[in-house]
């Protein structure tokens, strides 16, 4: 709903949907694989996600720019965070 009413896209394009929590260390993407939407889900240990500016309420990313977010590394400057030793259990 929030992808075609606030971003004024179809969610059944094939596009690929993220969305973040206000601390930006948990990422979600929504795409369609053409049998039904996937949802996927990440959570970062200690590092936050680094997202491009945001224009008009959205991004569109690069293929480059979403490889480096999904492995948690910072785009502006290609360094990936040190792996954490172990999952913090909650």
């Amino acid at each position: 709903m929030l992808a075609s009413e606030v971003f004024r896209l179809d969610p059944y394009s094939g596009h690929v949907f993220l969305f973040r929590s206000k601390r930006g260390n948990y990422l979600k993407a929504l795409v369609w694989d053409g049998t039904g939407l996937c949802l996927f889900a990440k959570r970062l240990e200690r590092h936050r996600f680094v997202w491009p500016p945001l224009v008009d309420g959205g991004v569109v990313l690069t293929p480059a720019q979403f490889s480096l977010l999904l492995e948690a590394m910072d785009w502006r400057r290609t360094v990936a965070p040190k792996p954490p030793q172990r999952p913090v259990h909650i």
